[in-house]
């Protein structure tokens, strides 16, 4: 707590490592690293331009997890959930162009974290973590609002970014208010990569096809509008398990879920 009353950023030797979700660097609360602002900054930095670690923990994460990352392990994923419970006229299940607007966030994976930070560097060979810089509004509510709050000097130097920055956040946090998650949905980077891992994953959703009806139930509890007893492990789910819930049949399960029933079933059968 003392970062958020002093305006300071916790700089301790576990910084070094990374969480599973968005988590900002410059959150005064932060104790650990956000994947993607380490990755732009090893991407941008004019000694370095891979990292076996964040790699391999952003391949180990999604190969074990998918986007339950997503769905139960990022703070600004919580933030949208209390957000869109917020009563209004009329909740949509996706914006105009959802097809493609989908897509929009592997755009910014590949332009802002990856290409971006590598290739536009200064004299020194020094690139910028342009995601972080320019779009990021975890990075805004969670460590740039409360930094700015608490440090005059940061106050008097706030200018035009800081203010496209927060605007962007206030128009996300709006949205946020009809649409369901609409950051996870079309922006965010670290989504886009576990997303290509929910397939594979570790943790995967299974329908039973001798016990699905086809009702749709799975479908109409689904908020980001995914036809579940088609593609349980779409690129865009973040296993929330709402499906799981309103299925009258009990047709839909993890893979965890169906290892410790096989292991209890096993450890019947030897006793």
């Amino acid at each position: 707590m003392a970062g958020f009353t002093k305006g300071t950023i916790f700089t301790g030797a576990t910084k070094y490592a990374c969480v599973p979700g968005l988590n900002c660097y410059s959150c005064p609360g932060a104790l650990a690293s956000c994947p993607i602002g380490a990755l732009q900054a090893v991407l941008g930095s004019r000694d370095y331009k891979f990292t076996f670690y964040i790699a391999g923990f952003l391949l180990a994460t999604g190969a074990l997890l998918g986007r339950l990352v997503c769905g139960w392990l990022c703070p600004f994923g919580l933030v949208q959930d209390l957000v869109f419970k917020i009563p209004f006229v009329k909740k949509l299940r996706a914006l105009p162009g959802d097809k493609w607007l989908k897509f929009l966030k592997y755009g910014i994976l590949v332009g802002f974290v990856i290409l971006l930070p590598s290739l536009a560097v200064d004299i020194i060979g020094q690139g910028q973590p342009w995601f972080c810089e320019y779009i990021c509004p975890s990075g805004t509510l969670m460590a740039g609002l409360p930094l700015v709050a608490a440090n005059p000097g940061l106050q008097q130097a706030a200018g035009g970014l800081f203010v496209w920055k927060v605007s962007l956040l206030a128009g996300l946090i709006i949205l946020s208010i009809a649409v369901y998650r609409p950051f996870c949905r079309y922006v965010c980077p670290l989504g886009a990569v576990y997303g290509l891992f929910n397939k594979v994953s570790l943790y995967r959703l299974q329908v039973d096809e001798s016990k699905c009806t086809g009702c749709g139930a799975c479908e109409s509890a689904c908020k980001l509008d995914i036809k579940v007893f088609e593609n349980p492990n779409s690129a865009e789910c973040i296993r929330c398990g709402a499906c799981k819930k309103a299925c009258p049949q009990g047709a839909i399960e993890s893979t965890f879920e169906t290892w410790i029933r096989a292991k209890k079933h096993s450890e019947g059968n030897e006793t």
